[in-house]
């Protein structure tokens, strides 16, 4: 009976927070509009009273005696006996926030399991009304693996059924049908991971109040694109990243009231989150009306720090992506919000663990525009296999535009592959050797190929040995010191049971970039 009664205690856990959620969101809510709206009020009784009635069942009483508590002042809130007010708003969020850590210290005590006892809310009976289901995430990571292994299995079993080879047509048509089915199961898969970012965009509003109002500031967040859908995994990882983003857009960006007026602008500065899906991907951009970033002070602060010799040689792309290197900070002083230089390496860091990127552009005066590139998912994609220095590497499928014979591509201005160009279509086209790139050792081949790929407004050709053609590819993470490979995204097995990497576009771009430089430099000396 453990298994069931902690089964339980998942739900009441997972309700709660959701509960907790949503006071804290129509309270925000009730702040913005300056009046005490009944429907807000309505939503935050409602929330606190099934929290309280939820955790008197548990057993939890100190958790449904502060919802009570909480409950009663929101009833003298809504009949008017207490007069509505900013401090009162402030105060009901700590009120939010100590429900928060009663309900974290009830859940984490030894006793659970025992405490819900008899106490446990019954099985509904009969047929269910409701069509969804709360399923466990451990439990769709372990389908997602299943589905992962499968997926291995039919590429090894694609392979044994070679055109020509003697094989019955019975066996190709099942093998037809095992390919419509395994992609059916997978694309389900997929979405049972999908869900919404607007709670995780939501979650920000807290962020941003709290800040401002320490600071004196005057900031509203403008959220959209809330459907926006990706992979559980990502919505969860991206809340700390965002939290860095936000805090440093108020702390860092927005201006005081008066400097904003001085300044031509409102007292109340705004602050963007969207999401939007964009080419396959998912771009989630955050954008603030404030100063702007301070390219003469960045260029100083990596001068005296070391970073670079002469910021002066940066294009204003690599000076703006200073900002992410470990410990560097601007700040005349460290403040309880920011100044230490730990905030936006991390959030960098945890981006590109994401297989993503983030881009940044700045107008002084004017603002700061931070774009997220993200997978939509982080489990299986589409690869492109091809072959450089002796070994398979797998490129996202999204990434790759067109493949190329390398002869029939010509260089601009000269009549030879050798100055970092290539001439596609009219078009300049940076390019780079991959095993260049990689640091592979071997002569190039007798024949080769390029493959464009783009990320973003970014494209790049990369010159392959061979093209070996699309697969699915299951995204199996690096351990230890494989994590600091450069341009290297994670691993997969391939159909006949070898390891291939996955090449992450970004990076590998960014190193071709640097290697398609360094060749013009050189064949210009």
């Amino acid at each position: 009976m453990d298994a069931e009664l902690q089964r339980i205690a998942e739900v009441y856990r997972t309700e709660s927070a959701e509960n907790l959620s949503t006071m804290e969101q129509a309270l925000l809510a009730l702040e913005r509009s300056g009046r005490c709206d009944s429907g807000l009020v309505h939503a935050v009784l409602r929330a606190a009273h099934t929290l309280k009635g939820n955790s008197a069942t548990m057993g939890f009483e100190a958790v449904a005696q502060a919802a009570h508590q909480l409950e009663d002042q929101l009833e003298r809130l809504h009949d008017g006996t207490l007069p509505f007010s900013a401090d009162l708003i402030t105060r009901f969020l700590e009120a939010v926030d100590g429900l928060r850590r009663l309900l974290r210290a009830a859940l984490d005590a030894e006793p659970v399991v025992a405490r819900i006892g008899d106490a446990a809310p019954a099985e509904p009976k009969g047929p269910a009304r409701d069509a969804t289901l709360r399923v466990n995430v451990a439990r769709l990571d372990t389908l997602l693996d299943l589905t992962a292994e499968i997926t291995i299995a039919r590429g090894r079993l694609a392979q044994l059924v070679v055109p020509g080879e003697p094989v019955t047509e019975s066996a190709v048509a099942t093998l037809g049908q095992l390919e419509q089915l395994h992609a059916a199961v997978q694309e389900e898969v997929m979405r049972l991971r999908m869900v919404p970012l607007g709670p995780t965009l939501r979650a920000c509003h807290r962020t941003v109040r709290d800040i401002a109002r320490k600071q004196g500031k005057q900031v509203q967040l403008v959220i959209e694109g809330h459907d926006v859908e990706v992979d559980t995994s990502i919505a969860e990882q991206m809340r700390d990243p965002l939290t860095h983003m936000i805090r440093n857009a108020v702390d860092h960006g927005i201006e005081l009231p008066a400097d904003r007026v001085s300044a031509g602008k409102p007292p109340s500065g705004t602050i963007t989150l969207r999401a939007l899906h964009r080419a396959g991907s998912v771009v989630i951009e955050l954008v603030d009306d404030g100063r702007g970033l301070d390219r003469a002070r960045i260029a100083a602060r990596a001068e005296t720090s070391g970073l670079v010799a002469d910021a002066r040689q940066l294009t204003d792309e690599q000076l703006l992506s200073l900002i992410f290197e470990p410990g560097f900070s601007t700040a005349a002083e460290v403040t309880a919000v920011s100044g230490r230089g730990v905030g936006m390496d991390i959030v960098r860091r945890n981006i590109r663990g994401l297989r993503g990127t983030i881009d940044t552009t700045s107008a002084p005066g004017h603002g700061t525009r931070f774009s997220i590139q993200l997978p939509l998912t982080v489990a299986i994609i589409d690869g492109f296999r091809v072959r450089a220095g002796g070994e398979v590497y797998v490129l996202p499928l999204e990434a790759v535009e067109e493949c190329l014979d390398a002869r029939g591509v010509r260089s601009r201005p000269a009549e030879r592959a050798e100055d970092g160009v290539l001439n596609l279509r009219g078009a300049a086209v940076p390019f780079a050797r991959l095993r260049d790139v990689l640091g592979l050792p071997g002569v190039p081949a007798a024949r080769e190929s390029v493959v464009v790929v783009r990320h973003g407004e970014r494209r790049i050709g990369l010159v392959v040995d061979v093209l070996e053609g699309d697969c699915p590819a299951v995204i199996k993470p690096l351990s230890g010191v494989l994590q600091q490979l450069p341009g290297i995204a994670g691993s997969t097995i391939l159909g006949d049971g070898r390891v291939a990497l996955i090449l992450d576009v970004p990076q590998v771009i960014g190193l071709a970039r640097e290697t398609s430089r360094a060749r013009s430099h050189q064949a210009s000396a």
